[in-house]
């Protein structure tokens, strides 16, 4: 939808019904005031300043992080408000409270302006609805989003208290995710009450939409302690543990003799070299794979092979934290691993890299 602040803002078409929904329950409030069919853009005007409301908390993430020196990937508003998507986590506590917090701080400033403008300025009645209705979403909305638990911004907050205290992000990181699941129970059972109330005109509505609610903040906060059982494991990948052996053959090589000679060394990958041993590019597995063996003979491993970029030719040593900061710089199902000396050591496969994460 555009790119403040150079941030690319995606609507998720769950944003369509959700506004429909919003448009149809506030009619019931405005009809009286302006009639039908008027009602129904007074209504529809509400559902787009609300999410316009979403629209600025979740841009306040985002300028805040992009402020403190971390990149923005995008804001999508969604089904159940929004979801800035930031590179990389806070380095520091200070910085995860101050981008947390920025979100429910503008939904605050929103709904003191709403007041003000109620007090202060001769609106029409139509339009003190509209302000006043605002006003209290936006209260609603920075409230709810300061409950102490992942992925809300109060988890956040949580996460940071935490992580000072103890000095560990990690141990914050997994209080807050707790708290998440207790604020995900809270909310099911909050719907359930209000489902129960006599005479209240919630009902089912009220209990799908704190199902809702409460299922997002679960998955969220169980995704946060996954997040944090794989980033136990990333100091102990190594790139020469997950190394495959590697066959070198020349690019004219028939794909069926590279085949052979893989299997005859053991070697779980080829890599193409010049006939002075110098590696060139490297052969996809898939591609091996794909093509029927009566091809073979007749198809070169030069074919199949991708070109040796920079970022594709890592060093042998490479490990944790550093490893996957390579493989994130430069996406790919192979990568060539080189020893000090420029050998060839081996090949990496992003497959083998999944791996070693599977069952977290």
């Amino acid at each position: 939808m555009g790119r403040p602040f150079g941030v690319p803002v995606f609507v998720s078409p769950s944003w369509f019904p959700i506004a429909l929904l919003v448009t149809v329950m506030f009619e019931g409030q405005v009809n009286n005031a302006v009639g039908r069919p008027a009602s129904y853009l007074v209504a529809f005007t509400y559902a787009l300043l609300l999410y316009g409301s979403v629209f600025v908390h979740e841009l306040s993430h985002a300028v805040t992080a992009r402020g403190l020196g971390l990149p923005v990937r995008s804001v999508t508003l969604n089904i159940l408000g929004g979801e800035t998507s930031i590179a990389r986590e806070a380095p520091t506590p200070g910085r995860e409270f101050l981008i947390a917090f920025a979100g429910p701080l503008v939904n605050f400033v929103l709904a003191a302006l709403g007041i003000a403008a109620h007090y202060l300025l001769p609106l029409p009645p139509v339009a003190v609805l509209l302000v006043d209705a605002l006003t209290i979403a936006n209260l609603l909305v920075g409230a709810f989003n300061l409950l102490p638990g992942l992925p809300l911004d109060g988890g956040r907050l949580v996460r940071a208290a935490v992580w000072k205290i103890t000095g560990h992000a990690r141990s914050g990181a997994v209080a807050a995710a707790w708290i998440g699941r207790a604020v995900a129970l809270g909310c099911l059972l909050t719907g359930v009450w209000l489902a129960s109330l006599p005479g209240r005109g919630v009902g089912w509505l009220a209990l799908l939409w704190s199902a809702m609610v409460a299922s997002t903040i679960w998955i969220g906060a169980t995704h946060a302690l996954r997040a944090e059982r794989v980033r136990d494991r990333i100091p102990l990948l190594s790139a020469r543990r997950l190394a495959r052996r590697a066959a070198l053959v020349t690019a004219d090589t028939p794909l069926a003799e590279a085949v052979r000679r893989a299997q005859q060394a053991r070697a779980g990958a080829l890599v193409v070299t010049d006939h002075d041993g110098r590696p060139l590019g490297l052969v996809s597995e898939k591609a091996v794979t794909a093509t029927p063996e009566q091809r073979r003979p007749w198809i070169t491993v030069g074919d199949l092979s991708r070109g040796l970029e920079p970022d594709l030719a890592l060093p042998a040593d490479l490990a944790g934290e550093a490893l996957i900061d390579a493989l994130r710089r430069a996406p790919a199902t192979e990568y060539l691993l080189l020893d000090a000396d420029g050998g060839v050591y081996g090949v990496l496969a992003i497959s083998d890299v999944d791996r070693a994460f599977a069952g977290i």
